[in-house]
């Protein structure tokens, strides 16, 4: 691919425009900032109709498909959220606050300072009753040090960073508009975002709901395909980058493509001589901590681990791939029975995503003995995966699609969940997300030494009775791979996104929900008044659901949630 001399004119000039208009968000005061994330605010509000309907052809879903819900929740939603919980950081910095002031400050195994971060306010309490969130620092550092630095590139405004350049991501479509504030207010840059192909028809929505950003010159939007992207990575106009997608896109990034970017990265010899951050996805493990389980408890888990597999077709980097059982479990069979009818029950839905059917192809082919289940001609399942195999492709290969692989290991209670733990560690690659499954029984037994286990696996998400995903879409939480990685073996990226708060030097996010919906939840003591939640790709109100969630994000109102509730209790 080349890129044509106009094209290059016309991206030198946007980056020389943004050096200017860099200039102008300098001098933007923190009551100004927090105007322009209102004006966003209230932009994709009156535009996620017309998103929902974009999203709604990209991915070739049926008008009326409950799985618009996904659509709903992952794209307006999560833009709503969090540009309104950004608003309330500037609001505060600009008040002279503490930003942790009123939010519990804990602590979590190793002397990490933990803050909780869901719920945030008493809506949160009612719409996500039972699930709660909390950031974990890195190690060594204190509570003093969290209030004190955090606000990051908010602390000093008028000392901007560059331009940076956004790489979007094509799966989900609010991840590019969250890391295009992330970068304007966590790192104080003005921003050139470049749409992955997929997502080209939404330019027009993009630049409604950034129009005041755009109009003032601190965003431009451009579409194209690698060759524009490279020219704008290495342009000596641009200050950093930031990318959402693939670790082998990241290497060509880096280290530059084919042999000589192999042979670049075996000499250390790095073609990107600017900062990258990144969130590159992996293989990420959901542990199924072994108990005593009724019928429904493994019906509902069963479905909750398609939909960590399934939701938007498995195009997710947070997708889970392996699931990690104990072959001591007298309920094994069980739920493997109710693994495969979810499997197979999920909503049929075409496998939109380039490349799946190549992904799928060499999956199957890695294992003649695997499962095709109904529901899509992609949809698999490997089973008796073998985790002290080095050579299990499965363990180190992102799929990317509607793949399901099953692995089991010896144990119950604290010595399978530290068998799990290690094996998750150490076995898989990738660190952007875990999962665990446990019944509140066995969640007691275990005590300290669950959140100890929680400690020991390296993840930037983990969640426990709550998929990965929810920390996605708490705004107030950081979104990336595990700190630590380098970029020789970059794995899940390095940094981290969302983050509203502005905590510098963050761990990990740990997600917690309820192990069974409403009602049984609160018959069985959880005291949680969440049914099954929207996300499940088998919620039949989804899109009814999502889109009166939305509705209420852009004008909160008690009067609004009786009509949410009904449509939520129905799913």
């Amino acid at each position: 691919m080349s890129i044509s001399t106009g094209t290059t004119a016309q991206l030198d000039q946007m980056i020389a425009a943004l050096r200017d208009g860099e200039r102008g968000w300098a001098g933007e005061s923190l009551a100004s900032r927090r105007d322009l994330l209102m004006q966003v605010h209230a932009n994709t509000a009156a535009y996620a109709e017309q998103w929902v309907r974009v999203a709604e052809h990209i991915k070739q879903l049926p008008a009326g498909s409950p799985l618009l819900g996904e659509e709903w929740i992952s794209g307006p939603w999560a833009v709503l959220g969090y540009a309104h919980a950004l608003a309330d950081t500037m609001a505060r910095l600009e008040q002279g606050r503490d930003l942790l002031a009123g939010r519990r400050v804990g602590t979590a195994p190793g002397g990490r300072v933990a803050v909780d971060v869901l719920p945030h306010d008493v809506f949160d309490r009612l719409l996500l009753s039972g699930f709660r969130a909390e950031v974990w620092m890195e190690p060594g550092v204190t509570e003093l040090q969290t209030r004190q630095h955090a606000g990051l590139g908010q602390l000093a405004p008028e000392q901007t960073a560059g331009v940076a350049v956004v790489m979007g991501a094509g799966n989900i479509f609010s991840i590019a508009p969250l890391d295009v504030l992330y970068q304007l207010y966590a790192y104080n840059r003005v921003v050139l975002l470049k749409l992955n192909p997929v997502t080209d028809p939404l330019l027009p929505v993009f630049q409604a709901v950034f129009a005041p950003f755009i109009e003032r010159g601190y965003l431009h939007i451009v579409t194209g395909d690698a060759s524009v992207g490279d020219h704008l990575v290495t342009h000596e106009g641009v200050d950093a980058v930031h990318i959402t997608g693939s670790e082998a896109t990241h290497d060509a990034i880096v280290w530059g493509a084919g042999a000589a970017g192999t042979a670049a990265k075996a000499a250390g010899t790095l073609r990107l001589d600017k900062p990258i951050t990144s969130e590159l996805g992996g293989v990420s493990p959901t542990i199924v901590v072994p108990g005593r389980w009724s019928a429904a408890d493994l019906r509902f888990q069963a479905e909750h681990i398609a939909t960590q597999r399934l939701h938007n077709s498995g195009f997710n980097c947070i997708a889970a791939q392996v699931v990690i059982v104990s072959r001591d479990w007298p309920q094994k069979q069980e739920f493997y029975a109710a693994l495969r009818a979810a499997f197979a029950a999920a909503p049929a839905r075409p496998a939109w995503y380039p490349g799946c059917d190549l992904r799928v192809h060499g999956a199957r082919k890695a294992h003649p003995h695997f499962e095709a289940v109904g529901g899509t001609a992609e949809r698999t399942l490997l089973w008796n995966l073998d985790l002290t195999d080095n050579a299990e492709s499965a363990f180190g290969t992102e799929y990317f699609g509607p793949v399901l692989g099953i692995a089991e290991l010896p144990g119950t209670g604290a010595a399978f969940l530290d068998a799990a733990v290690e094996a998750a560690n150490e076995r898989l690659h990738g660190t952007l997300g875990a999962n665990l499954v446990i019944d509140p029984r066995t969640r007691r037994q275990l005590g300290v030494r669950l959140r100890e286990g929680i400690a020991r696996l390296r993840y930037g998400t983990v969640g426990v009775n709550a998929w990965t995903g929810v920390g996605y879409l708490t705004p107030r939480a950081t979104w990336g791979a595990f700190p630590g990685h380098t970029l020789d073996d970059v794995q899940s990226g390095r940094g981290v996104v969302h983050n509203a708060l502005l905590l510098h030097r963050p761990e990990r996010t740990v997600v917690y929900g309820p192990f069974r919906p409403l009602p049984r939840s609160v018959m069985t003591g959880e005291f949680s008044l969440t049914p099954k939640p929207p996300w499940f790709v088998g919620n039949r109100t989804a899109a009814t659901t999502g889109r009166r969630i939305v509705a209420f994000a852009a004008r909160p109102r008690w009067s609004a949630l009786p009509a949410i509730f009904a449509s939520a209790l129905r799913g």
